[in-house]
């Protein structure tokens, strides 16, 4: 097996290596803090992909500490850049969407589960602040697709749509597509109008339990894989087939103790974006994963098997302890605090416990740290009063993904 998945990355990176020499070239020439990078490295960019070995991994704190220093995008972004728009997410990081269709790339993922003229999607990821709504939106347009942009919340109208407009795609969530599925049945709308067939779905866990109540509703339920700064990276083109890596990124899987890359076990995906106006180089997601070989002989990710950081995703969104400390720091009232990550019936419960100071008034005390959390970390939370915090950590992740 080790032998075939080393083949099938090789000829991976074969694939892609003219590419990554191309878009190396005219990224250095365009970005100055990319030539430096190479520069301080002692690695000619000409060398395309085996230069890129010699070149440090990028975190998502180091682009934070470069964008803190050298506003508002860290001297990642081209002078003559073309930028749509700007979207901000949790650390803050600032991220430039570059003007073209579909600048993420997301749409061969929606063309795998089928996605195109004939459809209306519903798309149920945030369209304020982050960049996750207008990724998907960007995507379905690509294909051809109409888009009903739902957003998250108003589940109640979004079931209503779905009848009344005839939704035949979706994305966003698996978490909130089971939810809608629910409220639907609920608001007791016929089940002869649900006509939503085909979904994609990123951002968190789609465990085999969730995926087969899914697709009792809707035949055709697909996991994509990508991160809010590189767009897509990997995704499925049959249930359960590992995630085919996108086109316009270079996917390296690679040590945690050298950062370089691997074949065999698991390791950090860090990406290159094969881009010249906003390129990410060696850019650390801080997602765990492995290489594996598809039914196809392609080199595919098994999909992503944890988190290499501290920051941990809730509801498709990163919560960062840094952050997290920052916002409830100095609560009046509270001695300790803990938010603690559940799930139950496939959805993420985030709560914060707290342990309250003698004498003072609870209930204003707890509706002062929620409203903290929703205002400082774009997250709706239970407050919990607790004796006493005796586990590690700001954060503690307590789901349970079987």
């Amino acid at each position: 097996m080790v032998s075939s998945v080393v083949g099938a990355v090789e000829a991976y990176v074969d694939q892609v290596a003219p590419a990554v020499a191309q878009a190396l070239a005219a990224a250095t020439a365009a970005v100055p803090t990319l030539a430096a990078r190479f520069a301080a490295a002692g690695v000619d960019p000409a060398g395309g992909v085996e230069a890129l070995n010699g070149i440090p991994v990028l975190s998502k704190d180091d682009v934070l500490a470069q964008q803190r220093a050298d506003p508002p995008f860290g001297g990642l972004l081209a002078a003559d850049a073309d930028v749509a728009r700007v979207y901000q997410s949790p650390g803050p990081l600032y991220e430039p969407m570059l003007a073209g269709p579909d600048p993420w790339r997301w749409a061969p993922a929606l063309q795998a589960a089928g996605i195109g003229a004939a459809d209306l999607v519903l798309n149920c990821f945030g369209y304020h602040l982050s960049p996750a709504g207008a990724m998907f939106d960007e995507g379905a347009r690509a294909v051809g697709a109409r888009v009903l942009p739902g957003g998250i919340g108003n589940q109640d109208l979004q079931a209503a749509a779905i009848a009344d407009l005839g939704v035949s795609g979706y994305t966003g969530l698996p978490s909130y597509l089971k939810a809608l599925i629910e409220r639907y049945d609920d608001a007791g709308l016929p089940r002869e109008r649900w006509r939503l067939a085909k979904a994609v779905v990123t951002a968190e866990p789609l465990p085999d339990s969730l995926r087969a109540v899914l697709q009792e509703r809707v035949p055709t339920v697909l996991m994509a894989y990508g991160t809010a700064e590189a767009g897509l990276i990997g995704y499925e083109d049959a249930p359960g087939s590992g995630l085919l890596p996108a086109p316009g990124v270079l996917i390296q899987v690679c040590s945690l103790d050298t950062g370089l890359p691997v074949v065999e076990g698991e390791g950090e995906v860090v990406v290159t974006v094969l881009r010249r106006g906003y390129p990410l180089v060696r850019f650390g997601t801080g997602d765990l994963s492995a290489w594996t070989v598809g039914a196809d002989g392609r080199a595919r990710l098994v999909g992503v098997l944890g988190r290499s950081g501290a920051a941990v995703k809730v509801r498709g969104m990163f919560l960062h302890p840094r952050q997290a400390g920052a916002v409830l720091a100095g609560v009046a009232g509270v001695s300790a605090w803990q938010l603690v990550i559940d799930r139950v019936d496939h959805l993420d419960q985030l709560s914060a416990h707290v342990v309250l100071a003698p004498g003072v008034d609870g209930d204003a005390v707890c509706a002062e740290v929620a409203r903290r959390v929703r205002d400082g970390l774009r997250f709706t939370c239970t407050v919990v009063p607790v004796p006493a915090i005796e586990a590690e950590g700001v954060i503690r992740d307590a789901r349970d993904w079987s």
